[in-house]
């Protein structure tokens, strides 16, 4: 088919689990934990405190061993095909546990020290459909966690797409009226309002395979925007800074702050007959940054207003960020004001904008 040949095929993720992740091996632990002492509390148990405390520390130890073995061999057992990862995960644990039960056993009768009530056989085979069992149930959960997982990634970016392709005619359109009036009276202005406007069509249009940008390339979008309106709107447009506090690497969802600064030049500057000034502010600290977006409060609103564009830098910032970010809006001393409370994630910026 056209246009899919020089498209790599997509990458599986890895089905298996990080075995070295914290919460995979508290995982291991607890549910060991629970095994021990459910068989220590059953009606039939002929094991007191001092077998309690030894099957713990055994289980314990069992579990952050084979939790460390699955780490190292997680690289070598993601490459097979298919489903055979979580088989081949199945097989080490119910290896590990069997041969550990055999070295207890041993260790036990070459001590001589009479902890372990039952036979050799059926001390290591109870461990090993233990092991079996439990094993089978574990990796099930954790597939069932990935496909969840994997769904729930696919749902958000689906989302986000949508997000985004609403806000891309907003100022598209606007824009190119502009070039086309600026073409006969100044064809300077014209030819860089069109090299502006390229860098947001750019933006907006989603060439890039990520959803996330930075502070420093959003404000370049900012400027580039405000370029644009300048020439349009001559002296009643005023923009002033105060963003030098701010990290300019700081990580944010790709075309963030140019709707809002657009929603501020056309509710905010368009319906004034002697315009007005838009201030940008920020302030950094505690892993944390504040930006405002400040421009006059008309008495007239404009025409056409409807809160699309704030809901949608809502929902995005909720997406990229989740509970620890919020967007306040509303009217303050005579003025409307967009403030945007955000956690500091800092990434380098891209190496390229093709």
């Amino acid at each position: 088919m056209p246009g899919t040949a020089d498209k790599a095929p997509a990458q599986p993720h890895s089905p298996l689990p990080d075995f070295c992740s914290l919460p995979v091996i508290s995982a291991l632990l607890v549910v060991g934990a629970l095994c021990v002492t459910l068989a220590w509390l059953a009606p039939d148990s002929t094991h007191g405190w001092r077998g309690y405390s030894v099957g713990m520390l055994f289980v314990e130890w069992l579990g952050m061993v084979i939790g460390v073995a699955l780490c190292k061999l997680r690289p070598w057992l993601s490459r097979l095909p298919g489903l055979l990862p979580y088989a081949g995960v199945w097989l080490v644990m119910v290896l590990m546990v069997t041969l550990s039960s055999l070295l207890a056993q041993w260790m036990d009768q070459m001590l001589q020290m009479q902890l372990l009530v039952s036979g050799s056989p059926v001390f290591v085979r109870n461990n090993a459909m233990i092991a079996a069992l439990l094993g089978a149930a574990m990796l099930r959960y954790f597939y069932v966690l990935a496909e969840w997982q994997a769904r729930l990634a696919a749902v958000a970016h689906a989302k986000v797409e949508a997000l985004q392709a609403r806000i891309r005619p907003h100022f598209l359109f606007n824009s190119m009226n502009t070039v086309a009036a600026l073409v006969k009276v100044d064809p300077v202005a014209a030819e860089r309002t069109v090299e502006n406007l390229s860098e947001l069509f750019r933006a907006a249009l989603g060439q890039h395979d990520t959803h996330t940008s930075t502070l420093g390339e959003e404000l370049q979008l900012v400027d580039r925007y405000l370029a644009i309106e300048e020439l349009r709107l001559g002296d009643r447009l005023h923009v002033r800074r105060e963003l030098n506090e701010l990290p300019m690497g700081a990580s944010l969802p790709l075309l963030l702050l140019q709707p809002l600064v657009e929603n501020a030049v056309r509710h905010g500057i368009q319906p004034l007959r002697e315009g007005g000034e838009i201030v940008l502010r920020g302030k950094h600290g505690n892993n944390t940054m504040l930006i405002e977006i400040d421009n006059p409060l008309a008495d007239c609103p404009s025409i056409g207003g409807s809160g699309h564009g704030l809901n949608n830098v809502r929902q995005r910032v909720a997406y990229h960020f989740g509970p620890r970010a919020r967007v306040e809006a509303g009217p303050r001393d005579g003025r409307f004001v967009v403030r945007l409370h955000l956690p500091v994630e800092v990434r380098h910026a891209r190496a390229d904008r093709r």
